[in-house]
């Protein structure tokens, strides 16, 4: 299936900046929904989406991936958020959109999930994971804090064992050390797909903008002036991608190799 044959077309953003505990960038939705889409498809031989589906980790309000499952028959999405509201919202989305048959969202701990039989039958994972950096989580919406240096929950992740991962990441949240850790885990970059977005009100807060700006000259990631770059990226442990496009991918995220 050639996946511009269904692109994925989101809606307007609903113009929520966060005060009810979600968050919401029309730029980097489109961006993530139309990469998971894209690399999903284009790599189908070496993902095996189609006979075991995938799992979601952090389903947010679903808006993104819910349209993916939409956009692409045979999709099977089964998505986990430790966020009540977040699960509600998810699944109004998936509601509206008529997916349910194939995109289930649950409430509960996305590593406790993975550990389970069901769990231990899938083998990809999609994620567009917190990835604000920042000394604590003290910022104007926590449930954006990734950590220090903002790769905390992927780097968690990389460790579950999965073969298959489709992830968002941050030129400023220190890709380089997590891309590391990857290639010592097995895993490859099979492809990517790169966007320069603007600073929203979460990396502009000056707490956080402060920290961007002491990790990046540190040598932990890349900002410019008021911007960054965001790749989903599909990490593979499988033998059969054709090549590493690690350091591509660093290229592409503004950092020397």
């Amino acid at each position: 299936m050639d996946p511009r044959d269904t692109a994925v077309l989101l809606p307007q953003p609903s113009g929520d900046q966060g005060g009810n505990g979600s968050f919401d960038c029309a730029e980097e939705s489109a961006h993530y929904a139309f990469s998971v889409q894209l690399l999903l498809t284009q790599y189908a031989a070496l993902v095996p989406w189609q006979t075991e589906g995938v799992a979601e980790l952090g389903s947010g309000d679903a808006r993104a991936i819910a349209h993916v499952v939409r956009a692409v028959p045979g999709l099977t999405v089964h998505g986990t958020d430790i966020s009540a509201a977040s699960v509600e919202r998810a699944r109004r989305t998936i509601d509206d959109l008529g997916v349910g048959d194939r995109y289930t969202v649950e409430l509960g701990d996305f590593f406790a999930w993975a550990d389970s039989p069901e769990g231990a039958r899938t083998s990809t994972v999609i994620a567009n994971p917190p990835y604000i950096p920042a000394p604590d989580g003290d910022i104007l919406m926590p449930e954006l804090w990734g950590g220090w240096y903002g790769n905390d929950l992927v780097l968690r992740l990389l460790k579950a064992g999965f073969d298959h991962l489709l992830v968002a990441l941050p030129s400023y949240s220190d890709p380089a050390a997590t891309l590391a850790a990857a290639g010592e885990l097995g895993y490859r970059v099979a492809n990517f797909l790169a966007m320069g977005l603007e600073f929203g009100a979460y990396s502009s807060e000056p707490k956080v903008a402060e920290h961007i700006a002491r990790l990046t000259a540190e040598g932990h990631g890349w900002a410019g002036e008021g911007s960054y770059v965001v790749a989903v990226a599909l990490l593979t442990r499988s033998p059969e991608a054709p090549r590493d496009r690690s350091t591509e991918l660093l290229r592409a995220l503004q950092l020397s190799v």
